[in-house]
């Protein structure tokens, strides 16, 4: 399937792996609508990273996922929508739970009856691990049962089956995608690895962290980025829910010492109870079993751990006045 000349919304385009997203579809000479949730300071987010020669394929759209109006407009006219504008942050959602069902189940609800009345061809929604909760059995499949260990993850299930409503009831060409934890460039510090690696960089001789013991499954951002492109190109992939993961796990503490092994040996890595999520939320194992998106959509990982977190060492170091590595950010 060839991306040049088609019309593709991306919700959540200012993001992290919505930028990266964005920056791809480009290249590949889609012509992209990137819909950033608007404010005030007209914030691009994550999109002013991207090259002239790629913004040259952009055309930004301000607005809000939570406006049914909006959404409306931009939906119209597209040939593909990858729908990934949520509030992704876990500790946040203890705070705010409301805010999280506006966003991430009427959101996603809007995106899918634009989709329906608009007759658009393809819909990529946006699941996550955390959907499963603590795993019951490793590698995780898509069959393993979904539970809500925090107010995010039961607002994420709610919307994948919002998605997986709409393709049996209405025939919604709709697929899900279900990346498991993604890191590099131009993460926040909401994320661990970014976290680490900022601290780092301003000196710190202890870092402070939550849990040490909970094992992530670790998918580079351009992995995850051709997991989205493959699970929009294949027609197998329609109404399924498919894992992109790695399919290796690593606790955060032995990730944790593998970074401050490449940037500052001296560091001791030190667990805040400030940055401890509750017992019965947090999720100890999550690891990834990716045969079905091998089996649909022929996508497979390509980059070690090893040289993502080089790549991303290198964005903090390049960018590290966008972190402020003091203060804990939920």
């Amino acid at each position: 399937m060839s991306w040049e000349g088609r019309e593709v919304l991306v919700t959540g385009a200012g993001g992290f792996i919505g930028s990266h997203l964005v920056g791809r579809l480009a290249d590949d000479g889609a012509r992209v609508r990137a819909f950033v949730h608007y404010n005030s300071r007209n914030d691009r987010g994550n999109l002013r990273y991207l090259t002239p020669e790629q913004l040259a394929h952009v055309a930004v759209v301000m607005g809000n996922v939570e406006d049914s109006g909006s959404v409306d407009e931009a939906v119209e006219g597209c040939d593909c929508v990858f729908h990934l504008a949520a509030l992704i942050g876990i500790p946040y959602s203890y705070v705010a739970p409301r805010s999280y069902v506006a966003t991430n189940i009427v959101g996603t609800i809007n995106v899918l009856d634009a989709v329906r009345r608009h007759g658009v061809p393809r819909v990529v929604h946006t699941s996550t691990s955390e959907a499963y909760g603590t795993a019951r059995y490793v590698p995780i499949d898509e069959e393993h049962p979904l539970q809500g260990q925090s107010p995010y993850s039961a607002t994420k299930i709610g919307a994948d089956k919002l998605a997986e409503s709409y393709y049996r009831s209405f025939g919604v060409p709709v697929a899900t995608i279900r990346p498991f934890n993604t890191y590099g460039p131009r993460q926040s510090a909401r994320a661990v690895i970014p976290t680490i690696i900022s601290q780092l960089i301003a000196g710190r001789e202890t870092i402070e962290l939550g849990s040490l013991t909970p094992e992530r499954d670790l998918t580079f951002v351009g992995d995850t980025v051709r997991g989205f492109l493959a699970v929009a190109e294949s027609d197998r992939a329609l109404g399924e829910t498919i894992n992109v993961g790695n399919g290796k796990a690593i606790t955060i503490g032995d990730l944790a010492q593998k970074i401050v092994d490449l940037i500052n040996p001296s560091a001791k890595i030190v667990s805040a109870e400030t940055r401890v999520r509750p017992e019965k939320s947090e999720v100890m194992q999550l690891v990834a079993a990716n045969a079905k998106a091998r089996e649909l959509t022929g996508w497979s990982p390509e980059v070690t751990l090893d040289d993502g977190l080089a790549r991303t060492i290198e964005f903090v170091r390049e960018n590290a006045e966008i972190y402020r590595p003091e203060e804990y950010v939920v």
